[in-house]
Parts: C-alpha cells; sequence; structure tokens
C-alpha cells in the first residue's frame, strides 16, 4: 500500500476490525519510513451497480460521493469520521441487499436522510435542504417542524 504522505510502499498493519455486517475490513497502517499513520479499506468487489438519476441518465454507484454529501451536512457538527464511514457501509450495505443492478439517486438519498436524521437533526435539515431541493422558507420550515414532532 502506497503511503499517501511520502509515498513509500512499505507498511505495517496495525489494527484490523471488520465494519457493519462484514462487509469491509477497516486497517489501520503504518509507513515504515515517515511512521505516520493511515486508513485502509477493503471491500467486496461486486457487479457495479448503477444510480438512475433524476434526468434518466445512468451512472456507476459511488459511496465517495455519498460520503462527501454527508461530510457537507455534518460540517462544523459533532459527528465523527467514524460514524460518517459507518452510515455509507450501511446506506451501501442496505443498497446492495434491495437492489441487483439498479437503484435510483431518490432512494439512496432518502436513505441518506434517514440515517442523518437518526445521527443529527441539523446536519439532516442541511442535507434534506440540498436534497429536496427547498425553493422557499416555508418549505424548510415544514421541514423543521416535522423534525420536532419527532
Amino acid at each position: 500500500m502506497k503511503c499517501p504522505f511520502c509515498g513509500n510502499l512499505e507498511d505495517k498493519v496495525v489494527d484490523s476490525r471488520l465494519s457493519a455486517e462484514g462487509a469491509s475490513v477497516r486497517r489501520r497502517r503504518e509507513c515504515l519510513k515517515c511512521e505516520r499513520r493511515f486508513t485502509t479499506y477493503e471491500h467486496i468487489e461486486e457487479t457495479p451497480l448503477m444510480v438512475v438519476k433524476k434526468d434518466s441518465r445512468r451512472e456507476q454507484f459511488d459511496r465517495k460521493k455519498i460520503l462527501a454529501g454527508l461530510v457537507r451536512a455534518c460540517e462544523k457538527r459533532p459527528v465523527s469520521m467514524e460514524k460518517l464511514e459507518q452510515l455509507v457501509d450501511n446506506i451501501e450495505y442496505a443498497i446492495q441487499k434491495k437492489y441487483e443492478k439498479e437503484v435510483t439517486s431518490k432512494e439512496i438519498g432518502e436513505l441518506a436522510m434517514k440515517s442523518l436524521q437518526q445521527l443529527d437533526d441539523i446536519a439532516y435539515v442541511r442535507f434534506a435542504s440540498v436534497y429536496r431541493q427547498f425553493k422557499d422558507v416555508n418549505q424548510f420550515m415544514k421541514e423543521i417542524k416535522g423534525l420536532s414532532g419527532k
């Protein structure tokens, strides 16, 4: 594994853990040259799942896109990267379990919102405002009122 800091190809595995449902392995590694630590993930390579977008375009499922959206929604919130990685693992697992070849972007967005709602209300509203493309304050307030009733 190439060190992301110095480019050295030699490292040692310090810790390995299975993630949710055993779908991936998280490894903490230490570079033998610069001695800095980094994390890698191993995932089972499966038949590529295609995402059907709103405009009917299709693109390959990319967990990094989900993670990027969740990170943006959780900016300056007390949510760790580990929890966000876990959320993405759970979303990916649920999608792969339910869909074989194609999934709509709407389904992915709904799963992400449901997960965020259980984790952090503010991050949920941020994500929902972008995902649902709120046009005015009334839509925003309706979403917040829905949260206060949970």
